[in-house]
C-alpha cells in the first residue's frame, strides 16, 4: 500500500488517507457499506409516501382525481416496498450461497 506524506514543517506531518484505504480497499466495500443506509432511506421514503398518500386519500373530499392521485402514491409506495424487500432477501440468499459478506 502506498503511503502519502505531506510535510509542512518539522513539527507538522500529514499522512495520506490510509485509514480510508484500510476500511474500503475496493469499490465493493464502499457499495456494501452504502447498501445498509440505502435500505434505511428506502424504508423511510416508503413510510413518508404511505403517509402522504393516506392523507391525500382522507382529504380528497370525494374528488375522483384526488382519490386516483392518492391511490397512485400508495400503489407506488407498495411496489417500491416489494422491490426493496425482494432485493434485500436476494442479497441475503447470495451471501449464503456464495459465502460472501454483502451487508456486513
Amino acid at each position: 500500500m502506498k503511503k502519502i506524506t505531506l510535510k509542512l514543517s518539522e513539527e507538522i506531518e500529514i499522512e495520506g488517507p490510509t485509514a480510508i484505504e484500510e476500511k474500503f480497499p475496493n469499490m465493493a466495500a464502499i457499495i456494501s457499506e452504502l447498501l445498509k443506509y440505502i435500505f434505511v432511506i428506502a424504508g423511510l421514503t416508503l413510510f413518508v409516501l404511505l403517509i402522504i398518500g393516506g392523507f391525500g386519500l382522507l382529504t380528497s373530499g370525494g374528488s375522483p382525481d384526488k382519490i386516483k392521485a392518492a391511490q397512485g402514491k400508495i400503489t407506488s409506495a407498495v411496489i417500491g416496498f416489494v422491490i426493496i424487500f425482494i432485493s434485500y432477501w436476494l442479497m441475503r440468499i447470495l451471501e449464503i450461497v456464495f459465502g460472501i459478506s454483502i451487508l456486513g
